[in-house]
Order: C-alpha cells, then sequence, then structure tokens
C-alpha cells in the first residue's frame, strides 16, 4: 500500500531524494499545500475505491495515517 501511495505522491510532489516512510509527514516534510492535498485524496479515493470524509483529512499527517484510514475502511 505505502508504495501505491508513493506512486500517488510522485504525480504531485518531487520526491527525488527523500527516504519516503509511513513516517513522513505530508504537510511538513513533502510541503504539500492545500490544493494539493485536495488533489492527492482525491487520487486516493479513486485508485482505492473509498470515500476520504473531510473530517477525516485533517487528522492524516502522515503516510502511516493515512494507510492506517485504508486499511481500516476496506
Amino acid at each position: 500500500m505505502l508504495e501505491k501511495l508513493i506512486a500517488i505522491l510522485e504525480e504531485y510532489v518531487d520526491l527525488k531524494d527523500m527516504k519516503i516512510t509511513e513516517d513522513t509527514d505530508l504537510k511538513n516534510e513533502l510541503d504539500i499545500n492545500s490544493i494539493e492535498l485536495a488533489e492527492i485524496i482525491c487520487a486516493v479515493e479513486d485508485e482505492f475505491d473509498i470515500e476520504i470524509p473531510n473530517k477525516d483529512v485533517y487528522d492524516m499527517n502522515t503516510l502511516g495515517d493515512v494507510i492506517r484510514f485504508l486499511e481500516s475502511h476496506q
């Protein structure tokens, strides 16, 4: 699942020379702005055929948070 999320992120963020793990902070380490975050969430929803409520997006700070959400809602 991490690999799929990294592939999605690569479409929106330059990840060159970055070590991406479940602990990677989406906003602080990847410097994702709100527009990029909305686009990434839409791409994740499409990829995993899931709807992520806005209230849950605000709790997703790391890739691990995203993975745990996806695992608990599939």
